[in-house]
């Protein structure tokens, strides 16, 4: 007698269903995309409302209201998606990105030119989430760390060119955006026509900025070899992204990146300063950021906590005059027998101050705050998947970079607040 053969729960596929949940019953209460959204509806976007023409009483068709652009953006920075196409496709199969969207239609090319053209609209955004929390009391500006973090550019090596490359590289640029201008082409459409010659036209101006960034650091290179009395080398410059520099990075290698600059609160972990530069080197960073901090706030931080790479004379004693206290490492002396910590011949008030007090217990305690604070936010921002950026140029990376800090800041507001609420 044969064995009987199992009886199994299987999948039909092809039952029709009915889901008879609203879109708002398709989320837990508690779930992160309600903590966008109410982070988004509490920030002041009266810039981009100005700019909307499809009024009350008149005709045109209306925009997306950019508080779901926004929220999407935020909400997929904290899931680690950086690609506005495949953001595009979460919109049509996630619940979560389908309730911020709720019902509204969008697509990649909007996506990704509201993240890319919003930066200045980002960077107040990020002063507003520390200003509530500052009106609130539940942070304070006292002490933060500084660091740079650097990120790979949208461009490969092979990309970066001498000048006479270059000039190359733009003669044909220049042959191809006239052939298209007149050619007859059989078998193509208009729209592929268009996209042919914008394609070209861009290229030509790629080419062009990367001649233009080339010549800017010749001169920058002569200057600094007429210094040091060396032969200066030929720099190159990138037809893929002209503003992108090769930096040297964590591991040793050497790759086309960004150095993207964060100041964050060690008390509270909020950023409260963020700048890109396409310099490998963080000396004379810290200056510019402490007036960042005081342009966005009206006051200025009493500590800064660094590492030696922002060790710049000049900006500790500029820093010292404005009663700011800088707490970064001092270089060890190449004389074994000499003290580090005492100040040196022709050393300004700030340098012979920060001499001194980088040898004291105090200054050794308060300066172990800079590692848990700055290099906690760097490893975050590379958990959310800011490894290599997708956009290029400063403008559009320094957008990535704001939309990284105001994600961090809607985190790290939505912890203070519970804490404060529990506590």
């Amino acid at each position: 007698m044969p064995t009987p053969a199992p009886r199994y729960q299987r999948p039909a596929r092809q039952q029709m269903q009915i889901d008879e949940r609203s879109l708002d019953q398709t989320l837990t209460p508690d779930h992160i995309a309600r903590v966008v959204w109410d982070f988004v509806a509490g920030l002041d976007l009266s810039p981009l409302h100005a700019q909307v023409k499809a009024v009350e009483g008149s005709p045109g068709h209306p925009p997306i209201d950019p508080r779901i652009l926004l929220a999407l953006w935020l909400l997929a920075t904290l899931d680690g998606i950086g690609s506005a196409r495949e953001l595009e496709r979460l919109c049509a199969e996630h619940a979560a990105y389908l309730w911020v969207r709720g019902g509204v239609g969008v697509n990649y090319h909007t996506l990704s030119d509201f993240r890319s053209d919003n930066g200045e609209l980002f960077d107040r955004l990020l002063t507003q989430s520390v200003a509530s929390l500052l009106h609130a009391g539940l942070a304070e500006l006292a002490e933060v760390a500084q660091d740079g973090m650097r990120v790979r550019a949208s461009a490969g090596s092979s990309s970066f060119r001498r000048r006479q490359t270059l000039q190359d590289c733009l003669k044909v640029a220049e042959n191809r955006v006239a052939e298209l201008r007149t050619a007859t082409e059989g078998g193509v459409t208009t729209g592929q026509r268009a996209a042919r010659e914008r394609a070209a036209r861009e290229r030509l101006e790629r080419v062009q900025q990367a001649l233009a960034a080339q010549q800017e650091l010749a001169g920058q290179q002569a200057a600094t070899a007429e210094k040091s009395g060396r032969k200066p080398r030929e720099p190159r410059a990138s037809t893929t992204d002209p503003e992108a520099r090769r930096m040297k990075m964590a591991d040793g290698g050497t790759r086309p990146a960004y150095n993207v600059e964060l100041a964050t609160t060690t008390a509270s972990g909020l950023i409260v300063g963020v700048d890109v530069i396409n310099a490998g080197t963080d000396h004379g960073q810290l200056g510019p950021m402490v007036d960042q901090v005081e342009k966005r706030f009206g006051k200025r931080p009493r500590r800064v906590l660094a590492d030696g790479g922002f060790a710049q004379l000049d900006d500790i004693d500029t820093l010292h005059g404005s009663r700011v206290a800088v707490y970064a490492p001092v270089k060890e002396p190449k004389a074994k027998d000499r003290d580090p910590h005492v100040p040196k011949r022709g050393d300004k008030p700030g340098v012979a101050a920060w001499r001194v007090r980088m040898g004291t217990a105090e200054a050794k305690s308060i300066y172990r705050q800079r590692g848990p604070t700055a290099e906690w936010v760097n490893a975050r921002f590379r958990n959310w998947g800011l490894r290599q950026f997708v956009v290029r140029g400063l403008e559009k990376v320094g957008s990535v970079a704001r939309l990284f800090a105001l994600a961090h800041n809607l985190m790290r507001g939505f912890v203070l607040r519970a804490q404060a609420a529990t506590g």
